[in-house]
């Protein structure tokens, strides 16, 4: 008997692959800006560089510091990949599936450690979630510090549906 509440879940919703930061290279990349953040605001307090000098410093401190907490706010959610879209847990959407043109994974390709780099048809705006994704007009960039397994599994699945597509667009040969 089946539970009359109970709805299939749509196919196109269900999560084929999913890549998150992995623990380690988190709080390791997060722990170092940070400490290079307050050293550097240290080094521009206890020494008596010149007036300029100090605000740089203090400047390019703060600065760490605050790339330290927008990685550890961008880390703290994942990637996600359904029939239909690439998005971010947080509900931002990054690709929708039928606008991927193709795919780089290539070594001397410019993509993010452990990852791969998008081409879409159409540019979005700039968005950097530091250490998981980032967009640059019509290129995104998927990886980062996230483990390489994850970003492979996701990558090959993208590249199956990416041949898929153009099969079904091909005209039948006679």
């Amino acid at each position: 008997m089946t539970d009359p509440d109970h709805t299939a879940a749509d196919p196109r919703t269900e999560v084929l692959a999913v890549v998150q930061a992995s623990p380690g290279r988190r709080v390791l990349g997060i722990t170092s800006l940070g400490l290079l953040g307050v050293m550097v605001i240290y080094l521009a307090l206890s020494s008596s560089p010149e007036p300029v000098w100090r605000v740089f410093l203090l400047v390019l401190g703060a600065a760490a510091i605050w790339m330290a907490d927008m990685m550890r706010r961008a880390t703290a959610s994942r990637i996600e990949l359904t029939e239909t879209e690439l998005r971010d847990s947080d509900g931002t959407l990054i690709a929708r599936v039928e606008e991927i043109d193709g795919m780089d994974r290539g070594f001397f390709a410019f993509k993010p450690s452990n990852g791969f780099l998008l081409r879409t048809r159409a540019g979005a705006q700039r968005t950097w979630r530091p250490g998981l994704w980032w967009r640059l007009g019509r290129r995104i960039g998927i990886g980062g510090m996230t483990p390489g397994s994850q970003t492979k599994v996701m990558s090959e699945i993208i590249a199956v549906m990416l041949a898929r597509r153009e099969m079904a667009a091909e005209p039948p040969q006679d």
